[in-house]
């Protein structure tokens, strides 16, 4: 679904991604894990088009990516929840959820399956972004990425600053979600056992690099814990 390949990212003098290379693929979750500081939020940020990969190549569906605009790649079937949500406080949770269907033909319903999969939603569609705790803007965030369809859906450190009841509703969703076949997910995450959990195939990064790769079932075995604790 998504592959990855040479793909190299500066900010200023900096090298901050550094010949990144990966495949996620369609009914599995990659599960990307580092520490503060290595690149995880520009590896996303680069993905999505929001920051120009300065070299190498990212394609979808075997297409080329890699020049794409951020809308373009909404419209090719990437959703992208980042890291803080960044919902829009002032807008209500329906014009949050109909935000997340810009690249759809006006009056085009929101999926009625976004409410089942987060229920609190339904109960709040008049209630401003704003207003709700963190674990619901949260879902809100990836109920919006979703509202379009994606096959390809990205979260940035989606447990961060949840409780832990909302955390287990959201690794139940993106669990049954890349079970269903249709879509890849990449997930971000520093949160261990979170990741361990949800985690088909895995990567480590360490400043810009990946340097630790292999299946979910094997994170234990490969030491991947004492690898983060460093």
């Amino acid at each position: 679904m998504l592959s990855v390949s040479g793909l190299n990212q500066y900010y200023g003098g900096s090298h901050i991604l550094r010949n990144v290379g990966f495949e996620a693929k369609l009914g599995e979750v990659t599960v990307v894990l580092g520490r503060n500081g290595v690149g995880k939020t520009t590896l996303l940020k680069s993905l999505m088009g929001v920051v120009p990969v300065k070299t190498g190549r990212v394609t979808l569906d075997g297409s080329d990516i890699s020049k794409a605009t951020p809308y373009e790649r909404v419209e090719r079937g990437i959703g992208y929840v980042p890291q803080g949500r960044e919902i829009f406080g002032r807008l209500t949770v329906e014009e949050n959820l109909r935000m997340g269907l810009a690249t759809k033909r006006g009056g085009t319903a929101i999926p009625a399956e976004l409410f089942e999969l987060f229920p609190v939603l339904g109960q709040m569609m008049h209630r401003r972004g704003g207003d709700l705790s963190g674990g619901q803007q949260q879902q809100l965030a990836i109920a919006r990425a979703l509202a379009a369809g994606p096959r390809l859906l990205m979260l940035d450190e989606p447990t961060e600053g949840i409780q832990p009841s909302i955390i287990r509703d959201i690794g139940r969703v993106v669990r049954m979600l890349a079970d269903r076949g249709t879509m890849a997910i990449v997930l971000v995450e520093q949160y261990y056992d979170f990741a361990a959990e949800l985690a088909d195939q895995y990567l480590v990064m360490e400043r810009g690099e990946i340097v630790l790769r292999g299946r979910g079932p094997d994170m234990q075995a490969d030491g991947v814990r004492q690898k983060m604790s460093i």
